[in-house]
Formats: C-alpha cells, structure tokens, sequence
C-alpha cells in the first residue's frame, strides 16, 4: 500500500469526488480514477460504489476513511518530526548520572527549565560506568571520572567531598579540615559504590593514612543520619542533610574534589543544543559549588 495511493483516496473522500479531487491534486480526473483502482486492488475492497450516476463511498470506503486519515497524519507528523532533528532541535532530552549527581546537581538543574526547553528524563548510572556505551543510550551523561577521546565531553563542575558534622561538634565553626585530622575521627563511610569513599581511600593510600576507626552505610543519606546521631564524621558529595555542617578535606595544596564532567556522541544530531545546555548546567553549578577549577 502506498502513501500516495492513500491519500488520492482521502482526497476523494474529504472532497466528495473524482473531479473535485483531481483538481486539488493536479491530476486529471482518469489518472486519478486509475490510482483509486490501483489502491482497490492492493487493499481487496471496493471503496466506491460506482453503478449510480455519482461516485459514492461504500460502507467498507467509510470504514477503512479514518484508518486511512490517521496513517497520513502519522506520516505527516514522522516527516516533520524528521526535519526536527535534521535541523538540530532536541523535544526531549535524556541525562544520565550517579545517583549523588542526579539528587544534588541534576534534579535541581531541571527545576529551572522552561517550557521552552526540551522534556527532561532521567536515569541513573553506577558511578564507574563506561560513557562510551552510555553516550549511545542517553543524549547527555555525567560522570565522576574522565571519559575519553571518543566521546565529545566538557568539564562541568568540581563537587566538594565533604566532611560533615554536628552543629555542636568541635570543627564545626570550621571551614576545612586537614585529611590528617580527619583520620583521627570515627568516620562514617559510605560503600564503594560512591565516588566520595573511592576519593577518600585513594587519598588515604597516597598519604600513607588509615582512619582511627569507621563504620559503613550503603547510603550517603544514612551516613548522614549516623553523623547526625554522634556515630561520626560523614565522608559524602551529597548537600548536607539534618543539619550537618560541612567542611571540605583539604589534601595537600587544594581539597578533595570529584571532578564531574559531562559528555555525549560527537555526532549527535543536536549536538549544538546539548553543548548549550552543558553550559548552562556549568553556569549553574558554578553559582552552587563555586567555579571549575582547571
């Protein structure tokens, strides 16, 4: 069945006629009538009655009439759609992230889109996921560690790893505290899964330290929570929570950072519209955690 042959058939319909039709499209009145046969043919049903003085649609003709409207206005809307993205405008857009990133810069990243902006859906990806495989699945990914020459990529944030403590706590009229203090500590550590516990450890095999004494949650939140209850010091990335004070672990000559950067496919058909919205998100980072520091 050919689109053509659709809509010569919804043309005579919606105009009442061959004649009327034949003039709509540009066509003489017999091509026209030889298309109609032709589509007859194809589809094995009789669409017009043709014994009567006027060309009159059989009830299989109505039947199959709204059928036959909707495929041309799928059609129609494919074919635009199509001009869309060849153009280079992006309706929806899919970001990708670690689970701290999606709560603490995604999330509200997406607070103050417009509608003018693309619709946003969001996925979460293990913190050492491959951004190569990723950039195929999602329009724009961001992660904890670099991602190579095969993906286009902009550094987009450097996230603070926090030390977190009570109110009431020692440090907490603080700004920093010095990776050889922290260790001094009972620490609450999150698992593996999270970029601020990979940070720490390697930090702490760099410097040749060990932490006087930890426990593990599974879950930044809950680390917190421990903290917040006196069980520790809370090594996380995340926002503080329950009123925790933050402080940033100085290292060295600079403090512990997880560098975030975002990336997506070199060809990617809006890849000027993606690179737009990376600046944006780098702008509002900036405003959140302070400036990318090169």
């Amino acid at each position: 069945m050919e689109h053509r042959l659709l809509r010569y058939f919804v043309a005579v319909a919606e105009e009442g006629g061959v004649s009327a039709a034949a003039e709509t499209l540009h066509m003489t009145q017999p091509a026209l009538s030889r298309q109609i046969r032709s589509l007859e043919s194809d589809l094995g049903l009789a669409l017009f009655d043709r014994t009567g003085p006027r060309l009159a649609m059989t009830s299989e003709g109505r039947a199959f009439l709204s059928t036959a409207q909707q495929v041309l206005q799928a059609h129609d809307h494919a074919r635009g759609y199509a001009r869309q993205l060849a153009a280079g405008r992006l309706e929806h857009v899919g970001l990708a992230a670690p689970g701290t990133t999606l709560v603490d810069v995604v999330a509200p990243f997406v607070a103050t889109f417009t509608v003018g902006d693309p619709v946003p859906s969001v996925a979460e990806i293990p913190v050492d996921a491959d951004p190569r495989l990723l950039v195929a699945a999602h329009d724009l990914v961001l992660v904890t560690h670099e991602p190579g020459d095969q993906v286009a990529s902009w550094r987009l944030a450097e996230l603070p790893v926090w030390a977190c403590v009570p109110a009431d706590h020692r440090w907490a009229g603080r700004g920093a505290v010095a990776l050889e203090e922290l260790v001094e500590e009972q620490l609450v550590l999150t698992s593996r899964d999270y970029m601020a516990r990979r940070l720490l450890d390697g930090a702490l095999e760099v410097a040749g330290l060990a932490p006087h004494g930890a426990v593990e949650a599974r879950h930044s939140h809950v680390a917190q929570a421990l903290a917040a209850a006196g069980r520790g010091v809370a090594v996380v990335t995340d926002d503080p929570h329950f009123a925790l004070v933050p402080l940033r672990i100085s290292v060295g000559d600079g403090d512990l950072r997880v560098r975030l950067t975002a990336a997506w496919r070199p060809n990617h058909h809006a890849a000027a519209t993606l690179e737009a919205l990376v600046e944006r998100m780098r702008g509002f980072s900036s405003d959140r955690y302070g400036p990318t520091v090169d």
